[in-house]
């Protein structure tokens, strides 16, 4: 049975595209008000009006007065937001530390991190003195595991780091607060990297456990699901979504992944176990 969040006021960040245009459509038809908050405000109006019960507005998550006009807005206009998605964020390109300009690293870091920590405490602090919301950040694997991407990453780990912050700092004020970490998603900022060359879907996908991609309205149905009343006992964790990618690196190690099995065990054939006895397995 899907989670009804009906008549609740919902807030996405980076609402007008990729996975917070996932997460907006999700809560929607779920039958929240949903705010489509996005720097491309024209972007934002024409996702909004695709949404039944949906507006779009403008919010650079970098700027401290754009996200109090916009949680001050959508108090005014709407009523009291009792959810927030904090999805706006930006990629960067795998550099070598000495190769990424420091001002990459500052945008990067600005979106990703003081970006989502503006918009939580501007949002958090309303919901904390009415005692209810909750808020999902959208963090990253990348943020759990080492990656080459020296501002991306430890960007993503302290979105998980702050969620468990404020979690325990509105826990009795009655706010959630937790974090989806998504895997490799093909938004439209990753199918840029694909085109670019920069990235091999093929061997994203192989690096998962369930051998594929995660899909945009994957995210968007775990984001609702942190945001129900269904999780109403849970605050401060991270959940990954991510097709099993996390779970599949050290594998390789032993040579990958099993392949598919479906049709041997159709077939009645047991997996042979060719394990030594005794050895020693990690």
């Amino acid at each position: 049975m899907t989670s009804s969040l009906e008549g609740r006021i919902a807030v996405v960040t980076g609402g007008a595209s990729g996975i917070g245009e996932a997460c907006a459509r999700d809560l929607a038809e779920r039958g929240a008000r949903v705010i489509v908050a996005d720097i491309n405000e024209a972007q934002a109006q024409t996702v909004a009006f695709s949404i039944p019960n949906a507006v779009g507005g403008h919010l650079d998550v970098t700027q401290p007065n754009s996200v109090e006009v916009m949680a001050d807005w959508v108090e005014r206009e709407f009523g009291p937001a009792a959810i927030l998605i904090t999805s706006a964020g930006v990629l960067q390109r795998p550099l070598r530390p000495e190769e990424l300009p420091i001002d990459v690293w500052d945008h990067v870091v600005a979106v990703d991190q003081r970006g989502v920590y503006l918009c939580c405490v501007a949002f958090g602090r309303r919901m904390a003195l009415r005692g209810s919301g909750a808020i999902v950040n959208i963090a990253s694997v990348a943020g759990i595991r080492s990656m080459p991407l020296h501002a991306y990453a430890p960007a993503k780990a302290a979105v998980i780091g702050m969620t468990q912050a404020l979690a325990a700092e509105w826990g009795r004020s009655g706010v959630r607060v937790n974090a989806v970490a998504p895997g490799f998603v093909m938004t439209p900022a990753l199918q840029a990297a694909v085109d670019a060359g920069q990235r091999d879907p093929a061997a994203l996908a192989e690096n998962s456990a369930m051998g594929r991609l995660v899909g945009a309205e994957e995210i968007a149905r775990a984001c609702s699901f942190l945001a129900s009343d269904d999780a109403s006992a849970i605050t401060g964790i991270t959940l990954p979504v991510d097709a099993g990618w996390l779970v599949a690196g050290s594998w390789h190690s032993y040579g990958g992944l099993p392949p598919k099995r479906a049709a041997a065990a159709q077939a009645g054939d047991a997996p042979a176990d060719d394990t030594p006895a005794g050895d020693a397995q990690g």
